[in-house]
């Protein structure tokens, strides 16, 4: 083998066991490996390029990469959904959940400033979903008369800037008959239940904000690295114990669930596992392509979710791309037993 073969070969094997890594992230209390699951599209592209590269030149050294690829496949699942055409056909049993962290309003720059709230309520109106679920969500922004076909409201909103995390509504077509907060200690985050009554069966709603990286791309390079690490490491440590009160109030559940939120967080990350538990990924069911609901340094990421109990059929998932926010909304088409 050449020496450049070699050095191929070790580079192979460095992302191959990487992968590795990222695999056992969803198993394992470590935040300080938790970093390698963001990175799980890149070293699946990239272990696909060193496989290919020895398939062509014909070595064993495919094996490598290969085993660890379907290694992945079966214990993270895909980060592309290949559903085909929409499944979504009208139901009178179906209902229609949105989901969207609209960054207070500010609009799709991030500018500090409340511009954005009568462009985010008009594509909410054209949506006219049944259930709206907004995160980072701020009371003074609704201008009055909108919403106005949502007459059941349920919000946790505090007038602390530094509290804007904890701020969720939940804006439903359906009678609230009861709902409550998720407290989740030391952090400026939170979350929101409801029960609502869709013809004869009550289903709980959740609304999660989870732990934020606080990590903004222009702010990077001026932070020192071993600091960065820290509030990363301990920012993923607050998702793992924010999970499991969430995975608690999901288990005590008198209802059949739904979870939209953001999660701050891929789909292999370990508090995305544990709530998820044995519910069904409506992107995954239902979606199409890549699914991004945010760019960080140009890089995508899918970090807002809606979670379906497995009594429910997922009938549609959009991921649109509307830039009023630094999210992008998603919305699920789920259809309701009929007993």
């Amino acid at each position: 083998m050449s020496f450049i073969k070699k050095i191929i070969l070790f580079l192979n094997v460095v992302f191959a066991f990487s992968l590795f890594l990222a695999c056992i992230v969803p198993y394992t209390s470590s935040a300080s490996l938790a970093f390698v699951s963001l990175t799980v599209p890149a070293l699946v592209l990239i272990n696909m390029l060193f496989f290919l590269f020895w398939l062509f030149n014909k070595k064993i050294h495919l094996l490598i990469s290969l085993i660890i690829l379907v290694y992945g496949y079966f214990t993270l699942g895909t980060f592309i959904a290949f559903n085909g055409s929409n499944k979504h056909i009208v139901d009178t049993n179906s209902i229609t959940l949105l989901s969207y962290n609209v960054l207070g309003f500010r609009g799709g720059d991030d500018v500090w400033e409340y511009n954005g709230s009568s462009q985010v309520l008009d594509f909410i109106s054209d949506e006219n979903p049944d259930i709206i679920c907004l995160q980072e969500f701020v009371q003074n922004k609704i201008k009055k008369g909108s919403l106005e076909s949502y007459p059941f409201v349920s919000k946790r909103y505090n007038l602390e800037n530094d509290q804007g995390g904890k701020n969720l509504a939940i804006y439903s077509k359906y009678k609230i008959i009861n709902n409550g907060k998720l407290e989740f200690p030391e952090t400026y985050n939170g979350g929101l239940f409801v029960d609502v009554v869709v013809e004869k069966d009550t289903i709980r709603v959740f609304n999660l904000h989870m732990e934020s990286f606080g990590v903004r791309p222009y702010s990077i390079k001026y932070e020192r690295s071993d600091k960065l690490f820290v509030r990363l490491r301990d920012s993923f440590a607050k998702q793992q114990r924010q999970s499991l009160i969430v995975k608690k109030f999901v288990d005590e559940s008198p209802y059949n669930i739904l979870i939209a939120g953001d999660f701050n967080n891929t789909q292999f990350s370990k508090s995305y596992f544990d709530i998820r538990g044995n519910l069904n990924d409506s992107f995954l069911e239902a979606g199409h392509g890549y699914g991004e609901t945010i760019k960080f340094w140009k890089f995508p990421f899918r970090i807002d979710m809606i979670l379906v109990d497995p009594i429910f059929e997922v009938l549609d998932h959009k991921n649109y791309s509307v830039d009023l926010s630094d999210h992008e909304p998603i919305m699920a088409t789920i259809k309701i037993p009929s007993e």
